[in-house]
């Protein structure tokens, strides 16, 4: 190599050599100078330790409750007080809820159709906060043998904020507090001398909407759905459960004209009711049905002409009974008399007459972290 140079060039490339061998060294010392400053520095003590793959996770694994676990353990009786307080701070403002994401999963070759709704909150005072995760409507399992609904519940510790509890409970959890604001609002919305029941739709929900109705006090059940079967296998079945009678009618109208009560929960998918079927001594409509922009259970003259109670304003304004009114040009948010919480807190009465009252129940995620805190301090103890 040397032969194909002259001297000076020569040079040249043995002092840029040495010169780099010099910086290579250097970085080298700089490196190791560099990890032991570092080791020192991130020592355990420090704030920034924590973000280093070595550290040894610090908190324990969340226990998972399975759907019979929860199923056997957790009845709408064990929700009602919950939910009820609930109610009552979530008008104080005494709840951090959101309004719910929706996630549409529309049909393809490799997915839906289906929903997914997630939905949480966390009330003041408690010690864990909930997010709940709903899947519903995903019809192409029924051809599966498997139901079109699912979902886990994650309660949470609200001081250090570590999942505690995940509890698969495929809408159960959601049943359950769904019924309870019924309760609710059955309690703090009628009379007791309203006690001509009527369920509209007899589904799950109607079921702990029967069951949650049976503990604010003494009824006669009357049942209508589209399916006949359904409406007769509900009747029979509260009726032996509750020991309350129950009978079953053919049509809407006939519901409407002997009920002092109506609760509805059907899919939502047309208006189930009308204005000239209610009796005319005063009606309170419970309706738990509409709970996204396309569904829609009570007509919107009924919703004007009504004493109108919300379980979240700013919810039922885009996915309640209130969203068809208001779109419809017939009802503004103020022309909702009150949230429930209000009501339950005694801010506003309820029934104060003849008056027809609707409550709308979408569903919030203040129930959602009432009925976490249930759960959890339920099967904690298992």
């Amino acid at each position: 190599m040397a032969s194909l140079m002259n001297s000076k060039t020569w040079t040249a490339f043995v002092l840029r050599g040495r010169q780099l061998q010099l910086q290579n060294r250097s970085f080298i010392s700089m490196s190791s100078h560099f990890k032991e400053m570092m080791g020192k520095s991130l020592s355990s003590s420090s704030p920034f330790s924590c973000s280093f793959s070595t550290q040894k996770a610090a908190f324990p694994a969340p226990r998972l409750f399975d759907y019979e676990t929860v199923t056997k353990n957790l009845s709408v009786g064990d929700a009602i007080t919950s939910v009820e307080h609930c109610f009552a701070e979530l008008a104080r403002g005494k709840v951090d809820v959101p309004i719910p994401m929706h996630i549409g999963i529309h049909e393809s070759t490799v997915a839906g159709p289906g929903d997914c709704h997630i939905k949480g909150g966390y009330i003041e005072g408690t010690p864990t906060f909930t997010v709940k995760l709903a899947c519903v409507s995903f019809y192409k399992n029924l051809q599966k043998g498997l139901p079109p609904g699912s979902g886990i519940f994650i309660v949470v510790n609200a001081i250090t904020g570590a999942p505690l509890g995940v509890f698969q409970e495929n809408r159960f959890m959601t049943d359950l507090r769904t019924g309870a604001a019924g309760a609710v609002a059955m309690k703090h919305c009628s009379t007791p001398s309203q006690d001509v029941v009527g369920f509209i739709g007899c589904g799950a929900i109607a079921r702990n909407m029967a069951r949650a109705a049976a503990c604010i006090r003494p009824f006669t059940g009357i049942a209508y759905a589209t399916d006949l079967a359904m409406a007769k296998t509900f009747a029979q079945d509260m009726e032996k459960e509750l020991h309350m009678p129950f009978k079953v009618v053919h049509s809407a109208k006939e519901l409407c004209n002997q009920s002092d009560i109506i609760f509805t929960q059907t899919p939502g998918s047309s208006v189930v009711l009308q204005k000239d079927w209610l009796k005319e001594s005063g009606v309170t409509i419970i309706a738990s049905g509409s709970d996204q922009p396309t569904k829609q259970e009570i007509p919107v003259d009924v919703l004007k002409a009504s004493k109108y109670v919300s379980d979240l304003t700013k919810q039922t304004s885009r996915v309640g009974e209130l969203r068809a009114a208001i779109q419809a040009g017939a009802m503004t948010e103020g022309d909702v008399y009150a949230e429930l919480g209000e009501i339950v807190n005694g801010s506003k009465p309820g029934r104060e007459g003849n008056e027809i009252i609707v409550v709308d129940l979408t569903g919030t995620g203040a129930q959602d972290a009432a009925i976490g805190q249930v759960a959890w301090d339920k099967l904690s103890k298992l």
